[in-house]
């Protein structure tokens, strides 16, 4: 074999050689991210990756802030979103618009579906496996039942549904 043609099988061979160990490491740090220092439920789910609800105001959250793809059914004009406040009695949205994990803790920025008004708050997993929505700063969230404006707490409580 011409040394022209080694040094052509030598550079390929490396490059094959670099490009695995860079996939091997690439699957692994992505491991790490998703599973490194996040809390996870009993069945292995990440704890900000949840359908949550409140039953007293008959209202939930579909969230997933690892990944930020969430759709809301009917404003898909969004685009893929960290998450949603829902009613049963309300067709209308609040839209986690960004969130930021903190440990248990995760700072929401929220809209309303027409753009507004706003809210920072905080979702927090508590211990006994519930979550706490506690409004930081700005607009009251809002939904309508029975054509009358219903003011969602300052801080209410979620349990996770399967």
């Amino acid at each position: 074999m011409d040394m022209k043609k080694r040094i052509i099988l030598s550079i390929f061979a490396l490059a094959i050689f670099l490009a695995q160990g860079y996939a091997r490491t690439t699957i692994h740090s992505d491991k790490n991210t998703l599973q490194g220092g996040v809390k996870t439920t009993q069945k292995g789910d990440s704890v900000f990756k949840a359908h949550i609800t409140n039953d007293e105001f008959q209202v939930w959250m579909d969230i997933d802030f690892y990944n930020n793809n969430i759709i809301v059914p009917r404003q898909e004009i969004f685009g893929k979103v960290p998450g949603y406040f829902g009613a049963i009695r309300d067709t209308r949205k609040w839209i986690v618009s960004d969130a930021t994990i903190k440990g248990n803790k995760a700072i929401l920025t929220i809209i309303n579906d027409y753009g507004s008004e706003d809210l920072k708050a905080e979702l927090r997993y508590n211990n006994d496996g519930t979550y706490t929505l506690t409004r930081l700063d700005g607009s009251t969230m809002k939904i309508v039942v029975n054509n009358k404006w219903v003011k969602i707490p300052k801080e209410i409580v979620f349990k996770r549904k399967p």
